[in-house]
This record gives structure tokens, sequence and C-alpha cells, in this order.
């Protein structure tokens, strides 16, 4: 019988590669919006009026990130001892870094949001 998806993602294995992937997505998303920003103001002078590839990116980075937080929260949710999670064992350090980067995902969620707000509001590139 094949494991559920919470049992393989409690079977992962977090490690600091895990805690960065939130805030670089976010980073990258924060790149591409600034880029594409200046290509489509030195092109046109403003926005097009539904920036399809804009949306989509915005979406992709937000999917990844809210994963991210999901698979981060199914294995901060492992049995052991109460919070805080400050001895060396596996299952605290495991915790420890599943519930930081759970922490992360919420604030790269936010920032890519709010990053993404002024195509939405903001028509032109004055």
């Amino acid at each position: 019988m094949k494991p559920g998806l919470p049992e393989r993602v409690r079977g992962l294995k977090a490690t600091l590669w895990t805690l960065i992937v939130p805030p670089t997505v976010w980073a990258a998303h924060f790149l591409f919006a600034y880029l594409w920003v200046s290509v489509q103001c030195a092109k046109t002078g403003g926005f097009s009026r539904f920036p399809l590839v804009f949306w989509g990116g915005t979406a992709l980075a937000l999917v990844v990130i809210l994963a991210s937080g999901i698979i981060a929260l199914v294995q901060s949710c492992t049995p052991g001892t109460a919070p805080p999670h400050e001895h060396g064992t596996d299952s605290d350090r495991l915790r420890f870094i599943a519930y930081s980067t759970m922490l992360l995902s919420g604030l790269s969620f936010v920032a890519v949001v709010f990053t993404a707000l002024p195509v939405l509001f903001i028509g032109d590139c004055r």
C-alpha cells in the first residue's frame, strides 16, 4: 500500500536548503517584477491592460511559496516534545527548521503580494 501525501511529506528531509526556498522565490519574483516593469515602461510607457506574463509569474511564485509552507507545516507537526525545540535531537532539529520555514513562507507570501500590488493599482510609468 502506498503511503499518503502527509506521510511522504513527513519523510522529506528538512535542511537549510529548504529554509531558503521561500525568500529566494520572493527575491526572484522581485527581480522579475522590476525587470518586467522596466521593459514595459521602455516599450509602451505603461502597463498592458492585463499583464498576463506578470500575473502568471506572480501566481507561480505564490504557489511555490505556499507549497513550501504547507510542507513545512506538515513537518512541524511531527510528534515529539513540546516547544521550545532546543535539544539536539533529530526530531527537534526537524521541527525547528520546519517552523522557521513556515514563518519565512508566510513572510515571503506577503512580500510577493506587496511586490505585485503596484502593478494592480498603478497603470503608468510616471
